[in-house]
């Protein structure tokens, strides 16, 4: 049984945020409120609850995961001993059924419900660390970073195909440009590196993912930015759908008779990166290639025998986390 009495539902937007609480888990008379997204308006809810009976004990705040806007909320609220749960929206949405009518006070009232009648499936937020939350933010601007240089180039090689004056001009206005860029990529590798050699547990961790053959550096990081150190994820199957390489039925009666496949609500970061070390894997790996080869004989997809090793390579990495142990190369025949 939940040792939560109260449930509090909190919307966010950038100056704002509304906040309903169910006190006693009483769905039918929910009570409303708005603060402002800040250190003051936090200390107003939390006085707001206490004055309603609502504790740390014995409330369960949920919101939305809307990235940078409630980073400030969770922050402070786990420096108060709340319990927090951060769920998708969408898994709200599709969990209400059927609704009329939409504002920031319905929104809030939608998610206290969710959370009280969810309860029992409740996955409390776990705080990353701050190196963490760092190479987040580092693997992020690193990803702008070669999007923009690649919208350049690319910019760059179709002029150089239809106007080559207007190519010379682009050339001379980018090449700065795109030697500050690759600066900053290079000067972010370094920081990556630090970062990882100042943790213990992390650089265990770290080696531990890359020696999985085909696992390199930047998927390694963004395994272990999305799963908070493998933290949020009791089984290789759950990591691995959650990266969209986990292929499930389509199928209906007699008429319906699709052939399995991924999931569309997948990390698509991931996934790509991912498909890159598959690739990888299956060129340099003696194991995963004579598994590649064999397979595609037998008359498989490619693309399903590739997704089958992006699986395979979760479960590898999983497998050398759970163990505490670097992956050991097998030797083929």
């Amino acid at each position: 049984m939940s040792k939560f009495t109260n449930f509090s539902g909190i919307d966010v937007s950038k100056d704002f945020f509304d906040a309903v609480i169910l006190l006693n888990g009483n769905k039918n008379n929910p009570i409303h409120n708005q603060f402002e997204n800040s250190y003051k308006g936090i200390k107003s809810f939390k006085k707001w609850l206490a004055d309603l009976g609502a504790t740390n004990k014995n409330t369960l705040v949920c919101l939305e995961h809307t990235g940078i806007y409630g980073k400030l909320i969770i922050k402070h609220l786990l420096a108060f001993d709340f319990s927090i749960w951060v769920e998708m929206s969408l898994k709200i949405i599709r969990s209400i059924g059927v609704q009329r009518g939409k504002n920031d006070k319905l929104d809030a009232g939608r998610i206290a419900y969710y959370a009280m009648k969810n309860v029992d499936e409740a996955v409390l937020y776990k705080a990353p660390s701050e190196i963490v939350e760092r190479i987040r933010k580092l693997l992020s601007l690193r990803n702008t970073l070669i999007t923009t240089k690649a919208g350049l180039l690319k910019n760059l090689k179709e002029l150089e195909t239809f106007d080559k004056s207007l190519a010379r001009l682009s050339k001379q206005s980018q090449t700065n440009t795109i030697k500050g860029i690759e600066k900053d990529l290079k000067n972010i590798e370094v920081q990556l590196n630090e970062l990882i050699k100042s943790d213990e547990n992390l650089n265990r961790v770290y080696k531990q993912a890359t020696s999985v053959p085909g696992i390199g550096k930047v998927t390694a990081l963004f395994l272990i930015v999305f799963t908070n150190e493998f933290t949020m994820y009791t089984t290789p199957r759950q990591l691995a759908c959650y990266c969209g390489v986990v292929p499930f039925e389509y199928t209906s009666g007699k008429s319906v008779k699709g052939r399995p496949r991924v999931h569309y609500m997948a990390n698509k970061i991931m996934k790509k990166q991912l498909h890159m070390c598959a690739l990888s894997a299956v060129t340099y790996d003696p194991e995963m290639k004579a598994y590649f080869e064999r397979k595609v004989e037998e008359g498989k997809n490619k693309m399903l025998v590739i997704n089958n090793v992006r699986n395979k390579l979760v479960h590898r990495v999983c497998a050398c986390i759970r163990d505490n142990r670097m992956y050991e190369v097998k030797e083929t025949v």
